[in-house]
């Protein structure tokens, strides 16, 4: 389960190469509505369910943390700080799943998790974050905002458990998500393009099919059986994919603090995963008087 969950952000990590080499440029929030509402669309069309009851506005609620305030504030918070700086702030999200698990699941916060969060955040640091990196009040609060809404929507997704179908959930959150990007999409970056090369339409594709709705359905399974936040460390791995296709694929040069900071971010998802193991010793049981019969 842990793996097929880590799956999604993997696929996430590649959202950077596919928007910078397929997508038209300066459209990030188009590309967030397209990735959202056609795959929500298509989920919903193959599972014919719609939700009932409570799960109108729940749907509406997770829609919007996960899907459309987050991809909102996300872009907001990309447009105004360099991509280091925003996934460094990003990264917090394990810690934060923490918090809000303690109140919201009655989960234990650990000292173990803590410094495990801790770690993941520096490691990604070290990834991303460049020394001339500059700061932006209202970038900050925008990659923060995106970082507790989507913690947020995690843990309720948790708490909300859907008797629907997997699929159907993960497409009524999509078309909430995308409804809601479509007007900010079109309010701030205007109409859609006047063309779009073939090249365009694969980016578009690969995003709606692979970077959502598969992505989105092995994460919100993930989040069904496993816990909250050992499912958002696994988001950890993004900005660690990210970086290898920029390597790989672009010939982007790796340091060695990068190469420090993916070993951490590694060693910090590995360390979120292990449990402590229940004791296996048989407790003793105490001898039994034995009485004298009458």
């Amino acid at each position: 389960m842990i793996l097929t969950t880590a799956i999604a952000p993997a696929l996430w990590g590649t959202t950077y190469l596919v928007t910078t080499e397929l997508l038209p440029p300066q459209r990030p929030l188009l590309a967030a509505f397209i990735r959202a509402l056609p795959a929500g669309l298509l989920l919903v069309a193959l599972t014919r369910r719609l939700p009932q009851g409570v799960w109108w506005w729940r749907a509406f609620v997770l829609g919007a943390l996960n899907i459309g305030a987050f991809n909102a504030l996300l872009f907001i918070g990309a447009y105004r700080l360099p991509g280091g700086v925003a996934a460094t702030v990003g990264a917090l999200q394990p810690l934060l799943v923490a918090l809000l698990s303690t109140g919201l699941l009655g989960e234990r916060l650990t000292t173990r998790t803590v410094l495990t969060a801790s770690a993941g955040v520096a490691g990604v640091s070290l990834l991303v974050l460049r020394a001339d990196a500059r700061l932006d009040a209202w970038g900050v609060v925008a990659a923060l905002g995106g970082a507790v809404v989507m913690a947020t929507g995690v843990v309720l997704s948790k708490r909300w458990a859907s008797p629907a179908p997997l699929l159907a959930t993960t497409g009524w959150q999509l078309v909430t998500g995308g409804l809601l990007l479509l007007p900010v999409a079109w309010i701030v970056e205007g109409s859609l393009p006047s063309s779009l090369t073939l090249a365009n339409l694969a980016g578009y594709s690969y995003l709606t099919i692979f970077g959502s709705a598969v992505a989105y359905a092995l994460w919100f399974r993930g989040l069904r059986a496993l816990s909250p936040t050992d499912v958002t460390f696994l988001g950890l791995l993004s900005p660690v994919v990210a970086t290898a296709l920029g390597w790989l694929v672009l010939n982007q040069q790796l340091t060695a603090l990068q190469l420090v900071g993916g070993l951490i971010v590694l060693a910090a998802l590995v360390t979120a995963q292990l449990k402590k193991k229940p004791s296996t010793r048989t407790p003793s049981i105490p001898p039994v008087p034995v009485t004298e019969r009458v």
